[in-house]
């Protein structure tokens, strides 16, 4: 087994396309490549799932602690033969001034090999005090490699790789010459979601042939050998009192936010899950709960209108007591209407409100919450009623109908109104913040009792 760090000087120095494309260069080898994303972002590892064929998993000190993230990868290691783990932002950069929560302290737990991004446009001599400063701030995190990227051409290349070899230590492993060919689609959070589709996947093996031509994979993997997995306990679960539950979840064009592991623990707990499409479907499959992650609904507002079947079995489901939870693009979906620019299109009807998109982010980031007495949700004996999640949204609530209530009281974080986020209604739980299942937040199992108190009744 081997792995590697792929992190940058600084964001959106092209650390994205290039992991994609190494993922997929390293695939077409033959080889079981398992990918890792630091931070809670859902974009990105839906690319590295696609380009891996395996589910990319996130790795996020925000909501885990050290030994949870040592588990998670290890787990996922466990029968891969090379681990590829991309960073976010810069090298450094994290919410911390001591740099606890940082790509790099990421790196240096995992003792992972770092190979630097380096955006290399305008830059020559420049480049060597980058590169020492970066390998001289923190002697626990091995930049084992450079890769130039969007360089200028052969003499450009030229003189960058003379200076590094002459000033530095440091091989360069790779130089990805600047190209239209290496330009992903960009949108709210990143890049646009790949969903498998026929385009993406062409997409992806463009960029695994630009990457295999222009990286030394070689170099790459000898230097990735160097690693120890570290160890890791088992997947547990505590008991199978779900076992049998039926949990309906949209996976289609509108909605597919959802953390590979949290799908694995209801799976583990024994939870049949149900895929449908909001889109496509005439109506809802036979369900005992109901759980509606985010997405990009306003991709396809039309459509998710136009299927009135749809919509209204989900009204009925709610108005009938059944228990739903949902999240960001599913709170969306859940509104009266849905408004973009010129466009006004009717949703659910279930919450009584409606959205509208913004042209800049209403809420970004981490997020602290306060449970409130209203949450439908059963407690669980080490609740402590704080909660780590994050939220990323563009549109806002607006029209609400008074006296509504909410589960959370926003201590760090935008939500739906700067202090409430959580909309119960019945046995409806509907917020903007994304939730994870992890050491300090078993949102899962407090989900599927409250699924199964419902059904109970």
């Amino acid at each position: 087994m081997s792995y590697f760090f792929i992190s940058a000087a600084h964001k959106s120095s092209g650390k994205t396309t290039l992991s994609i494309g190494l993922t997929a260069a390293l695939r077409s080898r033959g080889m079981c490549v398992q990918t890792f994303k630091k931070g809670p972002d859902y974009i990105d590892p839906l690319w590295l799932t696609a380009a891996s064929g395996r589910p990319c998993m996130n790795l996020d000190f925000f909501t885990m602690d050290k030994d949870e993230i040592f588990n998670e990868f290890g787990r996922a290691m466990q029968d891969a033969e090379i681990g590829v783990i991309e960073g976010n932002k810069g090298l450094y950069d994290g919410l911390d001034l001591d740099g606890s929560n940082s790509n790099a302290a990421l790196a240096a737990q995992l003792q992972a090999p770092v190979f630097l991004v380096i955006d290399a446009r305008g830059m020559t001599r420049g480049i060597a005090p980058l590169i020492l400063g970066y390998q001289a701030f923190d002697p626990n995190v091995r930049i084992a490699g450079v890769i130039l990227n969007k360089v200028g051409g052969s003499r450009h290349e030229a003189k960058l790789c003379n200076v590094i070899k002459h000033y530095t230590d440091i091989p360069v492993v790779g130089s990805v010459h600047n190209s239209p060919a290496l330009v992903i689609d960009e949108r709210h959070l990143g890049l646009m979601p790949s969903n498998e589709t026929e385009l993406a996947q062409k997409k992806i093996a463009q960029l695994g042939e630009i990457i295999a031509d222009q990286v030394d994979i070689d170099r790459v993997l000898q230097i990735s050998s160097e690693v120890t997995i570290p160890a890791y306990e088992k997947l547990a679960v505590v008991n199978q009192d779900y076992a049998g539950l039926r949990i309906g979840y949209p996976r289609d064009q509108a909605f597919g936010f959802y953390y590979p592991g949290d799908l694995e623990k209801m799976r583990a707990y024994g939870v049949e899950l149900v895929a449908f499409d909001a889109l496509h479907d005439p109506g809802l499959p036979q369900l005992d709960g109901l759980f509606i992650g985010g997405g990009f609904p306003e991709m396809a507002m039309e459509a998710l209108s136009d299927n009135q079947s749809m919509r209204q079995d989900i009204l009925n489901f709610i108005q009938q007591g059944g228990p739903a939870y949902a999240e960001c693009g599913g709170l969306m979906y859940l509104s009266r209407r849905l408004i973009w620019n010129d466009k006004s299109s009717d949703m659910v009807g279930a919450i009584p409100a409606d959205v509208r998109m913004h042209e800049r982010p209403q809420g970004r980031g981490y997020v602290r919450l306060q449970e409130t007495t209203n949450s439908p949700w059963p407690k669980l004996a080490d609740d402590s009623g704080m909660i780590a999640a994050h939220e990323f949204h563009y549109s806002a609530l607006e029209n609400m109908q008074p006296g509504i209530e909410y589960a959370y009281k926003v201590t760090r974080g935008t939500g739906i109104d700067g202090s409430n986020d959580g909309i119960v209604y019945k046995n409806l739980l509907a917020s903007y913040t994304h939730m994870r299942d992890v050491g300090g937040n078993h949102w899962i199992q407090r989900f599927l009792a409250h699924v199964k108190q419902c059904k109970n009744k």
